[in-house]
């Protein structure tokens, strides 16, 4: 007691001397090298120790482990040079559990003026730290994955100094992430998540970083490193550890990733950090979608090339949102012939946007990027109705074509409603349901229980259905004998190979099973007389293809017929 009131001599201000006399200060005494000499009840209680075992020990028994050496040493700098010492400090209980106290450590001092005691007062203050700490833990880290989130990484970024030439970022994307949320939940899903980012952390470095961007994507940053074969190896670790499978409601799963990569020392110089980050993880994004549309797991450099497709991408998806409202599209038609008759039995009709800004854009770019959007259904309806209304209008003027072949994307065939569209745009058009015909891919038919309900009900209505680019999907017999379908069309890729002897094996096998099956089978992307006579050798129905005509505006059809007189005999 006499060393807690000898303070009164230290203590600069009275607030701090009844700190130290209260009940609920933590107190020990230890002499100059931290051998405890004294410690007082609430050290006991709250050290879980007991008074014998912590006087002789040193003061390191409660050391947690969680400050460096560093701290430590300042401290005994402070103290072993006369000086009082204030700060927070995590120390460690027998039990194994931590608690934070509030500490001041008070030199006592000899005639030579050096320390020959310290006297230490603590407050316990892991309440407050605990709470600052679950503050911290939602403000910096994703809840999920426990992975540091945006504005952590910002802190990162700050606090590295990151030189322009110093560092790479890795765009990390689980590929068809959706598919297992939509087939096992989200529950399952962000079990996954949290695995992914365990085996993310595995392939890294200690002075590298890695953050949650968002959903099933992760940004890595490779500190000090730009060699490009140093970062392969961390991409393709990476891939490798996506190679063992995901255990998953006691499934294993086979998952993969993409990974796009942007290195600093391959962009412009920015006198902005930030700005420089931002442009590294854009290049890094660009090249991860470059990876997707390849089919994904692997990896891939960020290059001016990507760049270029990237703001194509862009300006494409940006315009493509006014397209409809903006009467861009058009509808051309190619004939499809008989091949015995010669004769024009019908047409497909074939979606085209001329963009003010962008000019023509292929089908092959834009119809992919309608279906990400969704903006496939309203389009689709509105290509249905207006070649419904064409072949309306061109019965009506004694044009009888036999049908008008329509592409239906397998998303907007999937819509609740499409069965009750179409029987209400051949109602709004007059167009009899016999002269309509539906082409469907061949993923379509692989749910053939989800779909096949839609299939008998259009049949019913007295709609055709045609499988579309046949032989290039996983189509089997079985499927096939389920369908009410009535025409498998040739994939023009066969077509155009017909010199190599597996492609004939192919569409021979395919016009056989369409035969027996009772279906016509038409061939597409017929360009060659050698082609024609082949296809008729083997007594493929019907052919489309440049052979006869390109796709043209519905004005010119009757035209083109005209001047193949000879070659195509029109109906009428």
């Amino acid at each position: 007691m006499q060393d807690l009131l000898a303070l009164h001599d230290i203590f600069d201000e009275k607030k701090d001397i009844e700190h130290a006399l209260n009940e609920s200060a933590i107190v020990a005494i230890t002499d100059n090298r931290g051998i405890i000499q004294f410690v007082n009840e609430k050290f006991c209680k709250i050290s879980k120790y007991s008074r014998k075992e912590l006087i002789g020990s040193s003061q390191s028994i409660v050391n947690s482990g969680y400050h460096d050496r560093s701290f430590f040493k300042e401290m005994w700098k402070m103290i072993g040079t006369g000086n009082i010492w204030r700060d927070t400090i995590k120390n460690k209980a027998k039990d194994g559990t931590f608690y934070w106290v509030d500490t001041t450590i008070v030199p006592f001092l000899n005639e030579k003026g050096k320390p020959y005691r310290y006297v230490s007062i603590r407050h316990d203050i892991t309440e407050l730290k605990e709470h600052e700490e679950r503050v911290t833990q939602m403000a910096f880290y994703d809840p999920l994955t426990l992975l540091p989130n945006r504005n952590l990484l910002n802190k990162w970024l700050n606090s590295n100094s990151i030189k322009h030439n110093d560092l790479s970022i890795l765009y990390v994307d689980v590929d068809r992430f959706k598919a297992i949320n939509d087939t096992f939940g989200h529950g399952s899903g962000d079990m996954m998540l949290k695995e992914v980012a365990s085996r993310l952390k595995s392939c890294l470095r200690s002075k590298d970083f890695i953050a949650r961007h968002g959903g099933d994507e992760f940004l890595i940053f490779l500190n000090q490193i730009t060699d490009k074969k140093e970062v392969e190896k961390i991409a393709f670790r990476i891939l490798e550890k996506f190679r063992e499978p995901f255990m998953l409601e006691e499934e294993q799963l086979f998952i993969t990733a993409s990974i796009g990569i942007s290195t600093s020392n391959s962009v412009d110089p920015y006198d902005n950090d930030e700005q420089l980050i931002e442009e590294l993880i854009r290049q890094a994004d660009i090249a991860m979608y470059n990876v997707k549309r390849q089919g994904g797991n692997m990896y891939c450099f960020n290059t001016d090339d990507q760049n270029l497709k990237a703001k194509r991408f862009f300006t494409v998806d940006q315009e493509i949102k006014m397209a409809l409202s903006t009467n861009q599209y058009s509808i051309v038609y190619q004939p499809i012939v008989h091949l015995k008759t010669n004769k024009m039995v019908g047409v497909e009709a074939l979606l085209r946007w001329k963009n003010p800004k962008l000019g023509v854009v292929s089908p092959v770019e834009f119809i992919p990027l309608l279906e990400e959007s969704g903006e496939i259904v309203p389009v689709g309806k509105w290509v249905l109705e207006s070649v419904c209304r064409q072949m309306a209008a061109w019965h009506a003027s004694g044009f009888l074509i036999g049908r008008a072949s329509v592409n239906v994307s397998p998303i907007q065939f999937k819509e609740p409603d499409f069965v009750a569209d179409v029987q209400n745009i051949l109602e709004k058009t007059g167009l009899a349901p016999q002269h309509l015909e539906l082409e469907i891919t061949e993923g379509t038919i692989l749910q053939v229980e989800k779909v096949e309900h839609s299939l008998n009900d259009l049949r019913n209505i007295g709609v055709n259905i045609s499988i579309d680019d046949f032989g290039t999907g996983y189509s089997s017999l079985s499927y096939l004998k389920r369908l009410s379908a009535h025409t498998l069309k040739i994939d023009k890729s066969f077509i155009h190979d017909l010199n190599v002897s597996e492609e004939e094996i192919i569409i021979n096998t395919i016009i056989t099973m369409g035969k027996n099956l009772k279906y016509k089978v038409l061939a597409e992307g017929v360009e060659t007389k050698e082609q024609l006579a082949y296809l008729k050798a083997h007594n493929c129905h019907e052919g489309q293809g440049y052979y006869w005509s390109k796709p043209v505006p519905p004005e010119e059809i009757k035209g083109i017929f005209k001047e193949n007189e000879g070659r195509i005999k029109v109906i009428n």
